[in-house]
């Protein structure tokens, strides 16, 4: 019997290890896919202006408003899932993928009108709006008044506080309001208070304020479209030849 020749090429004795399928584990750093639903789950603080789940279903519309009572806390409101939101009877589905797709934005700080303001009646769900004139300085670096000596800002405060010029110089810009003319605040659901002149305005929670409009469907929709168009072209043909 023969012996088989020893190979003249060796191996270390670790390779065949290294030559092994490494574990999928050892491949991959650890998914995120855990954090990133936890973060997705996070229960945002309530604002001034929306500070309960009633207020926020009336301010996102499409009669959501109607399922209120529904939502015990805050917290149910952003933390029940698409499946338990049918079982409470939040139908049809579209409702119940706009109110996810808002509770989204509101926990990424993305709100309507008046989301960001901060000096709110919580009863009534009322803000006031003032201008208040601050000194605009030079360009000189020596505080110097310019030749358009003032700026007109817009501020957030209660009816019966007096703003300061160093107050407002700080506040930071309202989102969706600007000052038309002398002193006159505009900008959307603003009411003047009367008396004022337009210097002072409110603006209160309504239904549909932040509302996202549905767009109207041409033709039956995309889903549609092309079966609706060819039974009216057939329609058309038949008419032109009787």
């Amino acid at each position: 019997m023969k012996l088989a020749k020893p190979s003249k090429y060796t191996f270390p004795s670790f390779l065949p290890s290294l030559l092994r399928p490494t574990p999928r584990l050892l491949l991959h750093p650890p998914s995120t896919h855990r954090n990133q639903s936890t973060n997705s789950q996070q229960i945002p603080q309530p604002t001034p202006f929306v500070p309960n789940p009633s207020t926020f279903l009336t301010l996102i519309g499409r009669n959501l408003s109607a399922h209120a009572s529904k939502f015990t806390s805050w917290s149910s409101l952003f933390s029940l899932t698409s499946p338990q939101l049918r079982a409470l009877g939040v139908e049809p589905a579209r409702q119940r993928r706009y109110l996810l797709w808002w509770r989204e934005r509101f926990r990424k700080g993305i709100f309507g009108v008046g989301g960001d303001l901060t000096a709110v009646d919580g009863e009534k769900g009322v803000a006031y709006l003032k201008v208040v004139e601050v000194a605009r300085r030079g360009g000189d670096g020596e505080g110097r008044l310019g030749p358009n000596a003032v700026r007109k800002v817009i501020v957030n405060a209660p009816l019966d506080r007096e703003v300061r010029e160093e107050e407002a110089r700080r506040a930071k810009p309202i989102q969706g309001f600007k000052v038309q003319g002398a002193h006159t605040i505009v900008g959307p659901y603003v009411e003047p208070v009367k008396g004022t002149e337009g210097s002072v305005a409110t603006i209160k929670v309504q239904e549909g304020m932040w509302e996202e409009r549905r767009g109207q469907k041409v033709d039956g929709g995309e889903r549609r479209k092309v079966q609706v168009r060819r039974k009216r072209k057939l329609e058309e043909m038949k008419k032109s030849r009787a």
